[in-house]
């Protein structure tokens, strides 16, 4: 079929397609999702079991190594690793790259029937296994808030009903609280009073318990109704605690708490988290969204939503932002249409100066109705449009106007000749139709081994192949039907010349014609030439360094800090406290959020944070400009480092794509620990010597915590009558 023919006899047709591209794109600008980067599954999950009491060696052997050997059962079990802490066992388990996200569901359940079969070898203290597979929920939309001078209790009433009303918003997903305030309520006891009325701890653990369990309650029948019988808490008020009465043993004698004891309302001692915003006691709101939706309308009203909120807010409590995608999101594509209306008008204007403005005129006309229908198949297939997709866009963007540039130019050379439209269009189409695809299909194939990876990156840079490809393919289409059709309209036939008539005198073609005649004539220099360009190039590359995933424009980098391990949550705090006003009294910061005691909620889907430490502290720093993040970060390492030479400081900024961990890695296993930490001492020494150039060396064993062991005497503990248990409580 001839399809240029086709298209000019026929435009009805082709005008369509024209048509339909056009308000199509229009139509999928405006609706297709919109995310900061491309969704990636996360292919782990961790399975955390508590086992109060129980010392590392223990939790290592009871526990972890039970569930361990169950695990490794899994035929899609990629990497399993395990960290035993006092009373604590946390396995993280990674699943091979080739299961896509459509297949982890399966899997995970798998994981929970195995670890669900081992529970019953588990020793009796040991705690129901739980099995947490939800890393990949990001929470795009990240806010702290601040409440100055107002109570805990204020406080959590106050984020439950920002949490509440931020549920409501149409298109949030999830709402995650983290660092709200804990109160803790001190039973402080005279034991000289208890012991002089012959009261124990466990007399008064045990009627605390039972009166403060929820009962079991029953039903009665009055009548033609049933009617519920319900026995209420005997605590209203933690106040009522000092009423409670207590019977003495082996009497009917009763004493009130109050007798022996006093009640403090305090915070704990360990807290689980610590969190700050600009120096101020802080609350961390994560909101998330559902899956398919926009994230720049739902980020639009998430804010309005918290104006509304912060507006009904006393004085003093305030919502900061801390990372919003969508402000982000719309940046890039913003940024993208003005990249889009640049790339037209400059390949309007190179070929306006060198073809004539009616071949700029079609060929930009081409371009942009591609680039709209690469859109329209965006929406169509649900690719979200993000920075991996609108950079796949620009990418092409070059490549986009060669099979328009190709036929434009044929056929107005055609028509200079005195061909007709008609004839000019069919003869360039048909000699170049399959040359054209051919070279489409190549390019297309160029992306193929980065898109149809499959491991992580391949997923996360899948869209990158599909856009290029849909693009690529939809520019040989309009190349062949729609640039014949335009060029029908804007292109003159030259009246007067016949076929004989060469239209390459003009003195630009004369000129490259005798540079081509020249480099022909000297091969061996032209040769030897290339060869010479071709070697520097080569030597030039190696000097160009080398990141298949870039940094991230966003002015945000981190802090990683890390005390001695067995140090105090409030010590890591109160260092915490110092690192914020160093960092708040430069001018390039914006604002500063700090976490004690673990990593911060995951707002990037790059992001990973780290477990529960409460030697660990975290900062999240925002600059003005990210061009300040470097300079900035190395003039804070040499400040953290000669004010806490204890403390191991590390920087780092965001980073595009999936992935993460070290540059270089050492691994070491063996079953004596004495052996494994002398050789990481060893290997940590390595790294560091000056020649490596290397930074930011550590391992992932921390030091040995100290522990005060009572000396249990088996004999005297019989003859007194006392048990491991009650030493334990005392």
């Amino acid at each position: 079929m001839d399809i240029a023919r086709y298209s000019i006899q026929k435009p009805v047709n082709t005008w369509m397609i024209v048509i339909l591209s056009l308000l199509g794109g229009l139509w999928a600008l405006s609706t297709v999702g919109r995310l900061e980067d491309p969704a990636f599954t996360i292919k782990e999950a961790q399975v955390i079991t508590s086992y109060p009491g129980a010392t590392a060696a223990e939790v290592e052997n009871e526990v972890t190594e039970i569930l361990e050997t169950a695990i490794q059962q899994l035929p899609q079990l990629k990497e399993i690793t395990s960290v035993s802490e006092p009373g604590l066992s946390r396995i993280r388990v990674e699943i091979k790259d080739t299961y896509d996200g459509t297949e982890l569901p399966q899997v995970w359940d798998e994981l929970r029937r195995k670890v669900g079969d081992e529970q019953r070898a588990l020793p009796a203290g040991a705690g129901t296994p739980l099995v947490y597979d939800d890393f990949g929920d990001v929470f795009g939309l990240f806010y702290a808030f601040t409440a100055d001078g107002y109570t805990n209790r204020d406080i959590r009433t106050t984020v439950k009903r920002i949490r509440r009303e931020l549920l409501t918003v149409p298109g949030v997903g999830k709402v995650d609280v983290s660092g709200e305030p804990e109160d803790v309520i001190y039973l402080n006891v005279d034991h000289d009073k208890m012991v002089g009325l012959g009261i124990s701890m466990t007399d008064i653990t045990s009627v605390l318990d039972a009166e403060n369990r929820i009962q079991t309650n029953g039903s009665g029948i009055s009548g033609d109704k049933r009617i519920r019988l319900m026995t209420a808490s005997a605590f209203d008020d933690f106040t009522g605690i000092q009423d409670l009465v207590i019977g003495r043993p082996g009497t009917t004698a009763m004493i009130r708490l109050s007798d022996i004891a006093t009640l403090e309302l305090g915070e704990p001692e360990r807290p689980s988290r610590l969190i700050r915003h600009n120096g101020q006691e802080a609350v961390t709101i994560g909101v998330s969204q559902i899956d398919g939706t926009n994230i720049v309308e739902v980020g639009g009203r998430v804010i309005e939503k918290l104006a509304e909120v912060e507006a009904q807010l006393p004085v003093g409590m305030q919502i900061h932002p801390i990372y919003e995608q969508n402000i982000v999101v719309d940046d890039s594509v913003n940024g993208f249409i003005i990249n889009l209306a640049a790339s037209v008008v400059i390949v309007i204007t190179v070929l306006a100066l060198f073809m004539g403005w009616r071949a700029a005129l079609v060929v930009g006309t081409v371009l942009l109705l591609t680039v709209m229908a690469t859109v329209l198949f965006m929406r169509l297939f649900a690719i979200e449009m993000e920075r991996i997709s609108l950079g796949a866009l620009i990418i092409a963007m070059g490549m986009l106007v060669d099979n328009a540039i190709v036929v434009a130019e044929g056929m107005m050379i055609n028509m200079q000749r005195g061909m007709r439209a008609i004839e000019a269009a069919s003869k360039v189409v048909k000699q170049t139709m399959w040359p054209l695809l051919g070279a489409t299909v190549i390019g297309i194939m160029a992306f193929s081994g980065i898109g149809l990876s499959p491991d992580a990156t391949g997923e996360f840079l899948f869209s990158l192949f599909a856009v290029i490809g849909i693009s690529l393919l939809l520019s040989w289409v309009f190349a062949i039907t729609v640039t014949p059709l335009f060029g029908k309209y804007f292109f003159r036939t030259a009246e007067g010349v016949g076929d004989d008539h060469d239209p390459y005198k003009g003195i630009l073609y004369t000129i490259y014609r005798k540079f081509l005649i020249g480099t022909l004539h000297a091969r061996l220099l032209t040769i030897a030439v290339l060869i010479g360009v071709t070697v520097a190039c080569v030597m030039a590359f190696g000097n160009v360094k080398q990141a298949f995933f870039p940094d991230s424009n966003t002015p945000l980098f981190y802090v990683h800090y890390w005390k001695p391990q067995g140090t105090d949550i409030r010590s890591t705090e109160a260092e915490l406290k110092d690192m914020e006003a160093v960092v708040l009294s430069d001018e390039r910061v914006k604002t500063v959020t700090s976490f004690a005691g673990g990593g911060a909620t995951r707002f990037m889907l790059t992001y990973s944070p780290e477990d529960a430490n409460p030697a660990y502290g975290h900062m999240i720093i925002r600059t003005h400009s990210r061009d300040d993040i470097d300079a900035l970060a190395l003039d804070l390492r040499e400040q953290f480092g000669e004010r806490f030479p204890s403390a191991q400081i590390i920087t780092k900024r965001l980073v595009f794509g999936p992935g993460g961990g070290a540059k270089i890695e050492a691994r070491f296993s063996g079953p004596d620990e004495d052996i494994l930490k002398r050789l990481g001492d060893e290997a940590r020494a390595v790294f560091q010597l000056p020649d490596n150039r290397l930074a930011d060396v550590n391992t992932d064993w921390r030091q040995r915590e100290l522990v005060v062991r009572p000396i249990f005497d088996e004999d005297r503990a019989r003859i007194s009558g006392i048990t491991r248990d009650e030493l334990s409580l005392a």
